[in-house]
């Protein structure tokens, strides 16, 4: 039998046109080309947060719409849905592509100009692209190299393209880049220039008026806007106000992200061994749902192609099942909770894993600071994700692992700067948590988080403290060791422990599991309460250790732990 050729893993690439020619696996979301081609408005926005697959997509949409690509139709799709139910409008336009990452935000000054020369240069190559079927396109580079018309080269474009009887798709991405890097630098500063630059004479809104103007005259036919919140969509108001937001429609909710089934055909397309994947990957990477009714949930596609590639060049267990690009969204996720307001929200967000909300449509840079919209953002980001409908609105959750360990970073970076006194000695944490998983020596870490941090907590986090908070420090803190993969309410079987650990998959001479059911008292709790605290805790981890599942277990160890004000504790070992 002929040994399977196996595809390679396009991790980290979003050229469409190299993954088909060099045999990498590629997920066919072709068929949402056709849906978008039969929406009534050609015009349309759709967004999806960091890491989700945008740029390859509108790659995609850039070679099956592309006049200089008719000729490799067949080559590139060929094997793909639409390559089979092609639509009227393919290899029909020439595709005018904008990319507004890495602008210049330090001034306003400095953004004009590389929000020009942006325009410029991109405009310019367009004209260089099309030059076999734009006549005299020489004239019209020359007249941008002469003039250097800044946005006002976009009208060149128009002409150069208008004078080959052709029409024009404008794909747009990453248009709200320099808006959240304005918007997360929590300065007057930002919110000045971004209303600058959005104002009725301002360049971003100009570029808009511009190309909408241009869709008047149908030299522009379609456009498709993407980035990762829809936040300039209310300020630019009349400026762009022609396109369909799409972004929170149900038959597109699997339009990005891999479904389970996809998920699987791209493990065995590619070769991933299944014996070197020993953590729930639902859990770490599974979990995005963005439409209440949509079919699926999908996984974020940058973690999983991520976790295969390790796997697939390793040959073994992953290093690391969290991919550290992750970390792009801790720096934002910490400047918008500059004021009280937010950084209330997250804390409540964390403590009860999710919050019911209703998603907006869009909002303006003026409404951040309020906490529906604080919330959608987040919601955007892909901080948080729908999980399930309540009335008229939603509860909105942490989607995965991978995203929780995000929260807990910043619930450990905030305590630490509310509480400066608070020590983190690395060495005698390792020392603690190595005990733990090697001796069953629970008191040692216990002993570590109560002296050098909830003994040392500041006022402002005293005011958060009780069994939740607690959950979330001991969890960040287990989580920094890299020994254990801790679990919050892991949902594995009845009875949840407020903390699982899990070994690692790099060690699995770690001996031992654990269970842990948390509780907590005031300083002046009597001593019946304390003690009915620790009876209950005692029913519930019994419940848990005596499932099917952990019953037989003898690496598991259980253990309930009563805190006592900020100061005192009791561990009590159940197993």
């Amino acid at each position: 039998m002929e040994e399977k050729k196996y595809k390679r893993l396009p991790y980290g690439s979003s050229d469409f046109r190299r993954i088909i020619l060099e045999n990498y696996a590629y997920v066919d979301k072709t068929m949402y080309i056709e849906m978008l081609e039969n929406e009534t408005n050609p015009n349309q926005f759709f967004i999806r947060p960091r890491k989700f697959g945008k740029s390859l997509f509108f790659m995609t949409l850039s070679y099956y719409y592309g006049l200089n690509h008719a000729d490799e139709f067949e080559t590139l799709f060929g094997d793909l849905y639409i390559g089979k139910h092609p639509t009227p409008e393919r290899n029909m336009y020439a595709v005018l592509k904008f990319d507004f990452s890495g602008l210049d935000t330090s001034s306003e000054q400095g953004f004009v100009k590389s929000f020009s020369e942006k325009v410029q240069d991109t405009v310019w190559a367009f004209i260089n692209t099309y030059r076999n079927i734009i006549p005299d396109s020489s004239i019209f580079i020359q007249k941008i190299n002469d003039e250097k018309r800044g946005i006002g080269s976009l009208q060149i474009a128009f002409n150069a393209v208008e004078s080959a009887g052709k029409r024009i798709y404008i794909i747009i991405d990453e248009y709200d880049h320099f808006a959240n890097d304005l918007i997360a630098m929590g300065k007057r500063l930002g919110k000045d220039l971004y209303k600058a630059m959005i104002a009725a004479n301002g360049i971003v809104r100009d570029f808009y008026e511009r190309i909408k103007d241009a869709t008047k005259s149908s030299i522009v036919s379609r456009t498709f806007i993407t980035g990762i919140s829809p936040v300039m969509l209310d300020d630019l108001t009349s400026g762009y106000n022609i396109a369909t937001n799409l972004t929170l429609h149900e038959k597109y909710n699997e339009m990005m992200g891999f479904t389970k089934t996809e998920v699987e055909w791209l493990m065995h397309e590619t070769g991933v061994n299944p014996d070197f994947i020993n953590v729930d990957m639902e859990a770490y990477y599974d979990g995005y749902l963005f439409n209440k009714n949509g079919a699926n949930r999908v996984y974020n596609p940058a973690m999983i192609l991520y976790f295969f590639n390790q796997i697939v060049d390793l040959h073994r267990v992953p290093d690391s099942i969290i991919d550290e690009n992750l970390k792009t969204d801790y720096g934002r996720l910490q400047k918008l909770t500059q004021n009280d307001g937010n950084r209330a929200t997250l804390i409540q967000i964390i403590k009860e894993d999710g919050i019911i909300a209703e998603v907006l449509s869009k909002f303006s840079i003026d409404t951040l600071n309020d906490t529906d919209y604080f919330i959608s953002l987040l919601f955007y980001m892909g901080l948080l994700t729908i999980k399930e409908p309540v009335m008229r609105k939603v509860r909105l959750g942490i989607p995965n692992y991978s995203i929780r360990t995000l929260y807990w970073e910043y619930i450990m970076k905030l305590v630490r700067e509310h509480s400066p006194e608070m020590t983190l000695e690395t060495r005698y944490l390792d020392e603690a948590i190595t005990a733990l998983a090697m001796e069953g020596d629970l008191e040692r870490f216990i002993a570590y988080v109560s002296e050098n941090a909830f003994s040392k907590l500041s006022d402002f986090d005293l005011r958060q403290f009780d069994e939740k908070y607690i959950q979330i420090l001991l969890l960040a803190y287990l989580f920094m060791s890299l020994i254990y993969i801790p679990m919050s309410e892991y949902e594995a079987v009845p009875g949840r422990a407020d903390i699982y650990l899990q070994r690692s998959p790099l060690l699995p001479q770690v001996k031992y599991e654990w269970a842990l059911e948390l509780k907590y008292c005031k300083t002046d709790a009597s001593e019946e309460e304390i003690a009915k605290q620790q009876k209950k805790g005692e029913e519930q981890m019994q419940q848990y250790i005596g499932s099917h599942r952990l019953s037989s277990r003898t690496d598991l160890k259980a253990a309930v732990i009563v805190f006592i004000g900020k100061n005192k504790y009791r561990v009590v070992s159940i197993k």
